[in-house]
């Protein structure tokens, strides 16, 4: 069954095997709000079928997620609404974490700010040896948001998770594998057949092992603080209402050459 959304969220369920696929080629699979809805319609799709594993991936070979859609989310100014925005993007990631099964995110291209933020909501990470993933939004004057720092920092560590933040360094896929910020890369040749295959693995398990699985490891080592939302959010909303954060904004857009979306 397979069903694209205006917004370009594109859901395929093949028996255990559930794909969603961002598909926004001329933002490079940024998320705007409508993109947060449809993600979340599709969430509710996938849980409601008989699906037991979930592949979460970007359209094309570019861009896993690019991050937040600057074109919306230019219009956020105000400390009130850049919390409502990160509260939104982290309720939702939140879901990803806290699915029922099994979560793969298939790194079909870079993941920089909030589309590294994405991967990490997942949990496992497969990508082709020519991506990039880092959390550069210290690069717009702003942190991440998404639950990323919390995600991060229990897969890399503690100190590891606040070099890469505040430095905003790049890994490419082998300095991602080594540090555990992706589970497998492969070659680019064979990356399709190898996020499928691995889906196809997992999906195949006895009825309910993925699920049990998953909710064991949930409950050991939560990957969502809900708890933490209201300090986390407020913290990065200080941020991005600043001075330092729209002219970091202005001059990325003036020079066209500055980071991705956070």
């Amino acid at each position: 069954m397979t069903q694209t959304t205006p917004g370009g969220v594109r859901v395929e369920i093949d028996g255990p095997v559930a794909v969603v696929t961002i598909d926004r080629p001329e933002v490079r699979n940024a998320i705007g709000f409508a993109t947060m809805d449809e993600l979340g319609t599709a969430l509710d799709e996938v849980a409601a079928s008989e699906a037991s594993v979930l592949v979460l991936r970007g359209g094309g070979d570019r861009a896993f997620v690019s991050g937040g859609d600057l074109k919306e989310l230019n219009a956020v100014r105000s400390h009130e609404d850049a919390r409502n925005m990160a509260s939104r993007a982290r309720r939702l990631l939140d879901r990803i974490a806290d699915f029922p099964v099994p979560v793969i995110a298939a790194l079909n291209g870079h993941a920089l700010g909030g589309g590294a933020e994405t991967a990490v909501a997942a949990d496992i990470r497969i990508a082709p040896d020519d991506i990039s993933i880092g959390f550069n939004q210290v690069s717009l004057g702003i942190m991440p948001a998404w639950g990323g720092v919390e995600r991060l920092a229990l897969l890399i560590g503690r100190g590891r998770a606040i070099l890469a933040i505040t430095s905003g360094r790049i890994y490419d896929a082998s300095a991602a594998l080594e540090i555990g910020l992706v589970d497998i890369v492969v070659p680019r040749a064979s990356f399709e057949g190898e996020w499928r295959s691995l889906a196809e693995r997992i999906g195949a398990i006895a009825p309910g092992a993925g699920r049990a699985v998953k909710s064991v490891v949930n409950a050991a080592v939560p990957a969502a603080h809900p708890d933490l939302e209201a300090a986390a959010t407020d913290a990065f909303a200080t941020l991005w209402a600043s001075d330092a954060h729209w002219e970091a904004v202005e001059a990325m857009t003036k020079g066209r050459s500055g980071p991705p979306r956070p």
